[in-house]
């Protein structure tokens, strides 16, 4: 059983190395690393706002922390985090997040990419941060910095690798539906759920086909005694419907495991299903239909299939969204060395302190409780 890492989120930043040079050394990792994701924690966001804010906890910092030389400088953040190994620093935030993880069976982990859209300077490309969500426990597990969106493609079956991801299912939007990144999952044991767009041109029209036709014969009259085709009497259907603001929004859900017809079908680590999601959306009296399509390892149960392209979403409602709005992440203009990549690890440790701990407030609550209650501050840090 795991000591539980909140306890030793402290022990965790301990044993990370010192990029500095010894003699240069003023002021301990420890510190600098307590104190950057302490201001995060009370909604800081930039390195000015980690030395103001050491400043004016100071006395009470001393309470728990050597400070040898006092507060850092936004100069010595800066510093710290541009040279910080970003591989060691990710498997430090890996190891703590793994111990507050709870063991959820058929968990769904959405894995998707955010830009950092000002941590880059003219002539550089965009800088995206491929995560994995576990919708279930409501943390970020992982993330992998990439120079570009296409660079995705490589860099989920490198964050695959450092996962735990048995018995889990994991969904990616079209960027991901590649079958290298399908066999890569199935290695894992685990199942897929990989979204289809023009990307696999060929795939998505195979499938589009198949399924449109295999719905419109389910729902075709046919008289008494006619049997339906295997594809349309093997279709599992289920709904949603959701009602908000005016907007009303009915999801039918579609899964078939009549596959045979599909010749690329061995080519696709574990495929076994294929699957489209019918989203009719009406506001203010206006209709739009729209249809996406899936392929799948997972085995037919169309309840499961619907969870598992529900849960995905979740990765831009209560992560995406939750740094660029609570965290600044759209407006860091950290950009030297890897202290964009770094940053961005520390402000997903912090919500995944804020997350796991329990209090019913909102992460921005939470944040605001943290920034007035030391108690409160030294629980989510577990000291």
């Amino acid at each position: 059983m795991h000591e539980h890492p909140k306890l030793s989120l402290v022990a965790h930043f301990s044993v990370m190395v010192d990029p500095r040079v010894e003699r240069t050394r003023e002021h301990k990792l420890v510190d600098i690393l307590v104190i950057a994701i302490s201001t995060l924690l009370c909604g800081g966001q930039t390195f000015y706002d980690m030395e103001e804010f050491g400043l004016a906890k100071l006395d009470w910092f001393k309470t728990f922390l050597q400070l040898p030389n006092g507060i850092p400088a936004h100069d010595t953040f800066n510093r710290v985090f541009a040279a910080l190994d970003p591989r060691e620093f990710l498997d430090c935030f890996l190891r703590w997040t793994q111990g507050v993880r709870e063991v959820v069976a058929r968990e769904v982990i959405s894995i998707d990419g955010k830009a950092l859209r000002r941590a880059y300077r003219k002539k550089e490309n965009l800088k995206y941060i491929v995560s994995a969500w576990a919708a279930q426990n409501g943390l970020v597990l992982g993330q992998l910095k990439v120079e570009d969106k296409s660079n995705e493609i490589t860099a989920v079956p490198e964050l695959l690798r450092v996962l735990e991801l048995s018995g889990c299912i994991v969904t990616l939007d079209a960027m991901g539906c590649q079958k290298k990144i399908a066999r890569e999952i199935k290695e894992a044991d685990a199942d897929y759920v990989l979204a289809l767009k023009g990307n696999q041109e060929t795939v998505h029209e195979e499938v589009r086909a198949f399924l449109d036709d295999a719905l419109a014969e389910q729902k075709t009259w046919r008289p008494e005694g006619v049997k339906p085709s295997p594809a349309a009497a093997g279709l599992a259907s289920c709904q949603t419907v959701e009602k908000d603001h005016g907007r009303l929004e009915t999801r039918r859900y579609y899964q078939s495991d009549q596959i045979q017809w599909f010749a690329d079908r061995h080519d696709w680590e574990g495929m076994r299903t294929v699957g489209m999601v019918e989203s009719v959306r009406e506001v203010d009296g206006q209709k739009t239909v729209e249809r996406r399509y899936y392929l799948s390892s997972l085995p037919l149960d169309v309840q499961v299939f619907a969870a598992a392209v529900r849960s995905h979403w979740n990765i831009e409602n209560k992560a995406h969204w939750v740094l660029d709005v609570c965290f600044g992440e759209d407006q860091s203009r950290a950009r030297s060395g890897h202290a964009a990549e770094n940053l961005a690890t520390l402000r997903r440790l912090a919500l995944n302190l804020l997350r796991q701990e329990k209090k019913k407030r909102s992460i921005k609550g939470k944040m605001l409780d943290a920034s007035w209650d030391h108690a409160y501050l030294l629980r989510l840090l577990g000291i």
